[in-house]
């Protein structure tokens, strides 16, 4: 599918990008955001144009819609004992009725998106039982809006919310549909979860962090899990910390293997908003496909 953010939006300028990430990121508020996006704006571009096209438009980047027939998906609650109690995720099974490996999908700083419903839905097209949860369900769910979801998760003890993938991960390995081998792939936060859940979740088969920071070097020999690790070749902020994270895995024996996605910034997967790279975001995707055929089969 043609993403039509990237077929009718020019690519703003890498500044803007970059101060997109602080903004999204929690360094900045909204103000400071605007304020200091002035200096790219001109050329005819307005600070408003500018700011939207760096701004999620989930309208343009649904690829699989909720109601494809290859696909049965429903907000499902489980129970996360460890952590908030009462938690509620997306479910979604491929129609054809079976057994199938299961995949936990982790969403970004902001809640279950629709962009995250999407990717849950790429999955289940694929051939897996995948399950999202929302780490904001416990304060009514994802709002609506990503400025107020990020706000929302703030909120959220991280440790808590641990464990509450911790559950899903435990409760899609006990749904009747699934064989019990499970994987997990997240984004952003979600990457670094990803990367935590391979050292908590000593049954977890495979994890697919994308532009997430790894765990430390004291929790590396708990991952047994094997590890594709996708990284933006632009996004300073997390690549600065993969070094130290690589040697820790070496050291360790752990099966990864890492790809750096040239010219590609943090969030290129994300086809809601201009860092979203098409080339990088499809070559990433079918690797992680292969990547769970691999390790879940």
């Amino acid at each position: 599918m043609v993403n039509q953010r990237s077929k009718h939006h020019a690519q703003p300028p890498q500044g803007a990008l970059d101060l997109y990430d602080k903004y999204a990121h929690g360094f900045i508020d909204r103000r400071s955001f605007m304020a200091r996006l002035g200096k790219f704006a001109g050329g005819g571009i307005t600070i408003a144009a500018l700011a939207n096209s760096l701004l999620p438009n989930y309208a343009l980047a649904e690829q699989i819609a909720p109601t494809d027939t290859r696909i049965i998906g429903a907000d499902v609650p489980y129970a996360s004992p460890k952590g908030a109690g009462a938690m509620q995720g997306y479910m979604v099974k491929p129609a054809k009725a079976g057994k199938h490996p299961g995949v936990v999908v982790i969403h970004e700083n902001r809640g279950l998106n629709p962009y995250i419903r999407d990717v849950t839905r790429r999955l289940g097209i694929a051939g897996y039982l995948a399950f999202a949860p929302d780490a904001l369900f416990p304060l009514g769910g994802y709002p609506g809006n990503d400025d107020d979801g990020r706000t929302m998760q703030r909120m959220r003890d991280r440790a808590e919310m641990t464990e509450d993938f911790v559950a899903a991960i435990e409760v899609l390995g006990d749904h009747p549909d699934c064989t019990g081998n499970i994987g997990c792939v997240g984004f952003c936060f979600g990457g670094s979860m990803a990367n935590l859940m391979a050292a908590r979740v000593p049954d977890l088969k495979a994890a697919v962090p994308f532009y997430g920071g790894g765990v430390g070097a004291e929790d590396v020999p708990a991952i047994n899990a094997a590890l594709l690790i996708h990284l933006g070749g632009l996004d300073k902020r997390v690549n600065a910390r993969w070094p130290e994270y690589e040697a820790a895995l070496k050291a360790n024996g752990r099966k990864y293997e890492m790809h750096m996605y040239a010219g590609a910034n943090h969030g290129f997967h994300n086809d809601t908003t201009s860092r979203y790279d098409a080339e990088a975001a499809e070559l990433a995707w079918r690797r992680t496909l292969a990547f769970f055929a691999e390790h879940l089969a």
